[in-house]
């Protein structure tokens, strides 16, 4: 079940708010924890039971840790203590990778042995548990700041399992990590402010979703069907730009319904983009894209192992390391490790000598080599295959025999262009700061203003709907990750 779905929309958000809030403090965790495992179990019913064993699994080492804790402090030495939890702790960590590895990467690494070893292994050919990424990585930032003493042990298993399956952000995040919604787990409350707030973020994500994403989606999906050989310079590189801002709008959108979805369950979740197409260098593109994974492997990989703190060699190291394993979590095929890769050796030049060259330009100069490395990147990104990746590349500068544009390319050129204007502005601040300025100008007469916004928002609402019910196309990008 995704957020954008009449199934979603209709019948299980306003049942799942109703339950909510008609049951009494003390029980809706519970409830919360129900609607998540069936909102899991919607399309895959035999998962849920792998989430239900993680869910144990970390809980159980949780306890496990903090009990070593107690114990520390009566009998055993400090030495002794420290092995223990670090025991606990790589026991953890390795059942959790092999639970993701199996799942997800077990048929990567037969195919790649049948490939090298000439063999014909049998592939498992599993379905990929939906969220195993975002979930599997929430629970062992739990485990991992226990051991650190930043969290406090959640000996509730009700609240902890809540934490891990919440559905608002279940399937694509933000990863949110234990230590932001601690006391919320316990204690949290929902005004009729916070819940108005909650459904305007939703409905924006929505409508970015299935009004701008989808819309924009059918242009790159029209392309990428064609042969590359065949595709035009400015055929191939309208798809390009049309993935770029499919791939944007689609998990953006998704990462506003999750906020404005966990607002309304009385939940706050932290910002997960940042107008990433505003940057002026691919340092800063990454601070403002899927911020929750950014910081993730920055504060549980890339700082254990030893950050900026060991020399330059060793940071460049470890950046490369890092990226390699950001693209290889995204997906078991090679485009991804590829894609990781690129953006390491792209970072590995801004750090070294790049990044200091382009602060003597203007902004502009940084915001167009940004822009063109980022789209470039999502083509590799978007083709399982990694050679038709590459191939489609050439296309977009005319290494494959082909035109520079055709009767296709400017059909299509005249049919989207609009479209890729509109996009192009809504990604920067430029329309939040057009309301904020009217909203500031209007002053005693805000109230209007806001049921203007109101109503808005239930134009959109109802827009989304209508394109939801006529239309057959609505995909979501992030949902095999």
């Amino acid at each position: 079940m995704v957020f954008s779905s009449i199934s979603f929309l209709i019948y299980f958000l306003p049942i799942s708010l109703g339950l909510y809030y008609m049951a009494p403090t003390r029980m809706k965790n519970f409830v919360l924890l129900v609607e998540s495992l069936f909102f899991y179990a919607w399309g895959e019913p035999i998962y849920v039971l792998l989430m239900i064993f993680s869910i144990l699994f970390n809980y159980a080492f949780g306890v496990l840790l903090a009990k070593t804790n107690d114990d520390s402090s009566i009998s055993k030495g400090t030495l002794a203590v420290v092995e223990n939890k670090k025991l606990i702790l790589v026991v953890n960590i390795i059942g959790n990778l092999a639970l993701l590895g199996f799942f997800k990467y077990a048929d990567f690494v037969v195919h790649n042995i049948n490939a090298l070893a000439h063999l014909n292994l049998p592939l498992l050919n599993l379905p990929l548990p939906v969220g195993i990424s975002f979930y599997t990585f929430q629970a062992m930032s739990y485990i991992i700041d226990l051991y650190r003493g930043k969290v406090q042990v959640q000996k509730n298993v009700i609240a902890f399992g809540t934490y891990v399956a919440l559905f608002p952000q279940l399937i694509a995040g933000p990863i949110v990590r234990f230590e932001s919604i601690e006391q919320q787990l316990r204690h949290r409350e929902v005004t009729m402010e916070k819940f108005a707030s909650g459904v305007r973020c939703f409905i924006i994500g929505l409508s970015k979703k299935v009004l701008l994403a989808n819309n924009i989606g059918i242009l790159w999906t029209s392309v990428s069907n064609l042969n590359a050989g065949e595709v035009s310079v400015l055929t191939a590189w309208l798809g390009a730009i049309a993935f770029t801002m499919q791939i944007y709008y689609d998990f953006s959108g998704y990462s506003d319904m999750a906020i404005g979805l966990g607002r309304m369950f009385g939940f706050e979740f932290r910002m997960n983009f940042n107008y990433p197409y505003r940057s002026k260098s691919i340092t800063e593109f990454w601070s403002r894209w899927h911020i929750s994974l950014s910081t993730w492997f920055k504060e549980y990989v890339y700082i254990p192992l030893g950050g900026n703190r060991k020399g330059l060699l060793r940071q460049l190291i470890n950046i490369f390391l890092v990226w390699m394993l950001t693209g290889l979590w995204h997906g078991a095929s090679w485009n991804f490790v590829a894609w990781g890769v690129y953006f390491a050796v792209l970072l590995i030049l801004e750090k070294t000598f790049l990044l200091k060259f382009l602060n003597r330009f203007p902004g502009i100069v940084g915001h167009f080599y940004t822009m063109f490395f980022v789209i470039i990147s999502w083509v590799i990104f978007s083709n399982d295959d990694l050679s038709k990746g590459l191939h489609y590349i050439q296309s977009m500068f005319g290494l494959n025999s082909a035109v520079a544009f055709d009767g296709r390319s400017l059909y299509l050129l005249a049919n989207y262009f609009p479209l890729i204007v509109l996009l192009a502005v809504c990604a920067t601040p430029v329309p939040k700061m057009v309301f904020l300025k009217i909203k500031n100008k209007c002053g005693p007469n805000a109230g209007a203003v806001l049921l203007i916004e109101d109503l808005a928002g239930l134009l959109l609402f109802l827009a989304s709907i209508a394109y939801i019910v006529s239309s057959t196309y609505n995909p979501f990008l992030y949902f095999r990750f």
